[in-house]
C-alpha cells in the first residue's frame, strides 16, 4: 500500500471538496486589498498528525484504530481515535497504554515521515513553484492570489488539490509572516483556511496562548513570571528581552510581535552529476572499456566545473550484462580530473576483474566541494601538480595499493598511531583519535618513530637500572642513558613520566605492562623510551 493510497482512510470528515471559486471557508476573515509595498504574504499548509499518517501507511494499519507515535518513551503524535480515548502528546508510553489498552504504538521515524511528505510537496509544486518544507506535515509557500483571484480562492485551490491527492485533513493559514500563517493554519478547520488581514498579524498573535512559541524552557519561565499570552510577551521592551533571554529569546520576541520577515523560498532540486556510459555490445577486455570511458570522464569533470564544483570522492560502478556489479569508492588528495577518473576505472578493473562482459560504467560523485576552495595559492600554497602526476604514474605502474601516504589514528604508543593509507584513498577503518586513550603520551608527537624499538639503557646515580613498580612508581631517578646500543652514554638534562599502561590484563597470553618516559640528553636530543619487565627500549626521537 502506498502512502497516497492509505491517506483517504485517515479522516472522518466528509469527502466533499471546497469549490475553487468559493469566497472563503467558515474560518475565513475578510481581507482588504493590500498596497503594493506591503509585507509579502505567506501561506502555510498544515497536515495534522503527519507522523501518524505516515506510520499508518507504512505499517498498513487501519485508520480507525487508535495509533500513537512514540519517541524516547513519550508520545509525539496520536490519531483522532486515540485522542478520543484520552491519549495526548507528551504523555508517557505507560500512561497512554493505561488510557487506551488497544493503542497501537509505532516508533518515530523521521525518514519515513519525510519520504511520505515528499509526495505532498511534489503535488504542491505542480501549482506553486516555490514551496518551503518546514517539517514533515507543514510547509510554506507564497500566496498566488493574483493568479487565482484572491487569497481565499488560492487557499481553496490548494485544499482541493490536496484532497485530490488523498490528504483529507489539510488546513491553510495566510498571514504577513510565516509564524503567524502557521498559527492561522492551526485555527482553521479541516479542508478550510484562515486568513489574517494584512498588517493584522500582531493583533492576531496577541490573543494566542504563550505555548504557541513551542519552546518548553522559555514558556515555562514566562508562565512563572505571569505572562500567559503572546501579546503580553510582545509588550516587553526588546532590549530587556535581549538582556534576559539572549539571541534566541529576541527571535521569539520578534515572532510574538508579528515581525517575522521570513519568506517562502523554493527547494533547490539536487544536481544530477552522475555520468554513465553504456556498451552495446558489452565489452570483455579492460583496454576498450577504459578507452570508451574517456569521454564520459571529460563530461563528468566539465559538468562539475559548470556548477563551480570539483569532486574529491567518486564511486565507480561497473555492471556486467548478467547482473554482476563491481563498486569501489575512490578518494583524491586534491580533486579528480578526467585522467584521474580513467586511471581509477583501469585500476578497479585490474584489481577486481569482471567475470562477465561489461555493459555499463557509472561515475557517481560522493563528495563535491567548491572549486574556489581548491584553487592555486597566490604564493605556491597549493599542491604541486608535478608531485600528483608523479605519484599517479607510480600507482599506474605498481598498483594503487603500492603507493601509500602516512596518516594518524588513535593509539597509545607512537607506532600504534601510525597508519599507511593508499595515496588518494579515504582513510577508513582507522582507530578513532577522539577516544581518551589513557596512558598515551601528551603532544607534541615524536617526528622519527623507529620501525622496531631499539635496546636502551637508563640508570640512576648509583648505576642501577631505573625501574617502575606495579603501582606506577619510579624506582630510582634517571641520571644517564644510552638510547642507541651503538651510541654514547648521555647525561639526563630533563625527564618526564612515567605513563604506565596495563594492556589486555584479562588475557594471560597478550597481557602487557609498560611505562613510557620522555628523556632529554645534555646534548639537547629528546627521546621517547619505554620500560617493560625491567628492560629499556627506545621507541622514537624528537627532532
Amino acid at each position: 500500500m502506498s502512502v497516497l493510497d492509505a491517506l483517504p482512510e485517515l479522516s472522518t470528515v466528509a469527502a466533499r471538496r471546497p469549490a475553487a471559486a468559493a469566497p472563503g471557508g467558515p474560518a475565513t476573515a475578510t481581507a482588504p486589498a493590500r498596497p503594493a509595498t506591503a509585507t509579502p504574504r505567506v501561506m502555510v499548509v498544515w497536515c495534522p498528525d503527519w507522523p501518524v499518517v505516515a506510520a499508518i501507511a507504512a505499517e498498513e494499519l487501519s485508520a480507525d484504530d487508535p495509533v500513537a507515535v512514540v519517541a524516547t518513551n513519550e508520545v509525539v503524535a496520536c490519531s483522532a481515535a486515540a485522542r478520543l480515548e484520552g491519549v495526548r502528546r507528551g504523555m508517557r508510553r505507560r500512561d497512554a497504554v493505561g488510557r487506551c489498552p488497544e493503542l497501537t504504538l509505532v516508533d518515530a521515524n523521521e525518514t519515513r515521515d519525510l519520504r511520505a511528505y515528499e509526495q505532498v510537496l511534489s503535488g504542491l509544486e505542480q501549482l506553486v513553484a516555490t514551496v518551503t518544507p518546514l517539517r514533515p506535515g507543514i510547509c510554506a509557500l507564497p500566496v498566488p492570489d493574483r493568479f487565482y483571484g484572491g487569497e481565499p480562492q488560492a487557499a481553496a485551490v490548494i485544499a482541493e488539490m490536496l484532497v485530490e491527492y488523498g490528504v483529507w485533513d489539510c488546513r491553510v493559514g495566510i498571514a504577513d509572516g510565516m509564524f503567524a500563517a502557521e498559527q492561522a493554519a492551526r485555527r482553521a478547520e479541516a479542508q478550510s483556511w484562515f486568513v489574517v488581514p494584512p498588517q493584522g498579524s500582531s493583533r492576531f498573535l496577541a490573543e494566542l496562548e504563550i505555548g504557541a512559541l513551542e519552546d518548553a524552557d522559555l514558556v515555562s519561565l514566562l508562565r512563572r513570571l505571569g505572562i500567559r499570552r503572546l501579546g503580553e510577551f510582545a509588550a516587553l521592551p526588546a532590549s530587556d528581552v535581549a538582556t534576559r533571554f539572549g539571541r534566541h529569546g529576541s527571535w521569539l520576541h520578534r515572532l510574538a510581535r508579528g515581525a517575522d520577515v521570513r519568506v517562502a523560498a523554493g527547494r533547490r532540486p539536487p544536481l544530477e552529476l552522475a555520468q554513465r556510459v553504456a556498451f552495446e555490445p558489452p565489452l570483455e577486455t579492460v583496454e576498450p572499456i577504459v578507452f570508451s570511458t574517456r569521454q564520459t570522464a571529460d563530461r563528468f569533470v566539465a559538468e562539475l566545473s559548470r556548477h563551480g564544483l570539483v569532486c574529491t570522492t567518486v564511486t565507480v560502478e561497473v555492471r556486467g550484462d548478467r547482473g554482476w556489479q563491481g563498486v569501489r569508492t575512490w578518494g583524491h588528495p586534491r580533486w579528480f580530473g578526467s585522467a584521474d577518473l580513467v586511471d581509477r576505472v583501469f585500476w578497479q578493473l585490474q584489481s577486481d576483474p569482471a567475470p562477465e562482459p561489461v555493459c555499463e560504467v557509472r561515475l557517481v560523485p560522493e563528495s563535491v566541494e567548491s572549486l574556489g576552495d581548491h584553487g592555486d595559492g597566490l604564493w605556491g600554497s597549493a599542491t604541486d601538480d608535478r608531485v600528483e602526476r608523479g605519484v599517479a604514474r607510480l600507482q599506474g605502474m605498481l598498483g594503487p595499493e603500492a603507493v601509500v601516504a602516512p596518516s594518524v589514528q588513535g593509539g597509545r604508543g607512537a607506532a600504534q598511531r601510525q597508519a599507511a593509507v593508499p595515496w588518494g584513498e579515504r582513510a577508513e577503518g582507522l582507530r578513532p583519535r577522539s577516544l581518551p586513550w589513557p596512558g598515551s603520551i601528551p603532544p607534541p608527537a615524536p617526528t622519527r618513530v623507529f620501525p622496531r624499538p631499539r635496546p636502551a639503557t637508563v640508570v640512576g646515580q648509583d648505576g642501577r637500572s631505573v625501574a617502575v613498580s606495579d603501582r606506577g612508581l619510579v624506582i630510582g631517578e634517571p641520571a644517564r642513558f644510552r638510547p642507541d646500543p651503538a651510541g654514547p652514554v648521555l647525561g639526563v638534562q630533563a625527564w618526564a613520566g612515567p605513563w604506565p599502561i596495563d594492556e589486555l590484563w584479562w588475557d594471560p597470553d597478550g597481557a602487557r605492562q609498560v611505562a613510557r618516559f620522555q628523556l632529554v640528553g645534555l646534548d639537547g636530543s629528546a627521546w621517547l623510551m619505554l620500560v617493560e619487565q625491567g628492560e629499556w627500549w627506545t621507541e622514537a626521537r624528537y627532532d
